[in-house]
């Protein structure tokens, strides 16, 4: 208890999944917390219940971001840490994909090579769909980092957690958009790690392995076949990554920087 005891914490797309529990985790240990979320009244739900504070943007809009941390300099004078955990899988609202990501799952356990990827192959991803994945990921870790770094500088501390994802270091077929995205963000940690450092600001990422979360629901039909790949035998929950999260914030990882934690059951062993 109390290791982020006094610190002040935004998360990114904290009204639900990863970004709130990790949130959970944070005010549990002391932290003041600000939930930011697409949808005020999901992200007020959420703070309210962690005694926090809520604020609304779009991460991908440097204008939105510029106003929710005017909103923030209202709440605080500093920030002591910042998770970039703002995402979207692409398999949003795509009826499609989840009848493709069925029949994958059915050949795979019938022992035959899926013949298709998670999200189509490359042929299929539309500029609007490219965009809009980078758009998120790459420039919401960016513009949220930027604002961030002018509040962390003048108290020469502070711990930004950006989220990644095997995906990002091992890729998946049907993913480019997805993995592109992901590997932007582990190369954009350590280049800002090593700018940091001089000011005392440390900048890791989280790559997660499969986990039971709302993003990775499309995917059930395929989860026998990731358990039994995983050597731990099972997806991981969204407390894996809370409590990475929780570590890599606290001054427990005051010798950490530009690193990247991989909790993934085994799946993936090379980070």
């Amino acid at each position: 208890m109390n290791r982020l005891a006094g610190k002040f914490a935004l998360i990114t797309g904290a009204a639900r999944g990863l970004g709130a529990q990790i949130a959970r985790r944070f005010a549990e240990e002391g932290a003041t917390v600000v939930i930011n979320d697409l949808n005020l009244a999901a992200a007020e739900t959420t703070a309210k219940a962690l005694g926090g504070h809520a604020l609304a943007c779009d991460v991908s809009d440097s204008a939105s971001v510029g106003r929710m941390f005017a909103e923030l300099r209202g709440l605080t004078d500093r920030i002591d840490i910042l998770v970039n955990n703002a995402g979207i899988s692409g398999l949003e609202g795509d009826n499609a994909a989840r009848e493709r990501i069925a029949r994958m799952a059915e050949q795979a356990l019938a022992g035959n090579p899926p013949d298709e990827g998670m999200g189509g192959g490359i042929t299929e991803v539309s500029d609007a769909q490219w965009h809009r994945m980078l758009g998120v990921h790459m420039d919401g870790t960016f513009f949220c980092s930027r604002e961030a770094v002018k509040l962390m500088i003048p108290h020469r501390s502070g711990s930004i957690i950006n989220m990644g994802s095997i995906m990002g270091t091992f890729g998946r077929s049907g993913g480019t958009a997805y993995c592109a995205a992901k590997a932007g963000i582990l190369g954009f940690t350590r280049a800002l790690a090593h700018e940091l450092a001089p000011h005392e600001i440390r900048v890791n990422a989280i790559a997660p392995g499969w986990i039971h979360t709302d993003m990775t629901d499309p995917l059930r039909p395929m989860h026998p076949l990731l358990e039994a790949q995983t050597p731990l035998r099972r997806l991981g929950d969204p407390d894996d990554i809370a409590w990475a999260a929780v570590y890599l914030a606290s001054e427990e990882a005051k010798f950490v920087t530009g690193q990247t934690l991989s909790p993934n059951g085994g799946w993936y062993m090379s980070q």
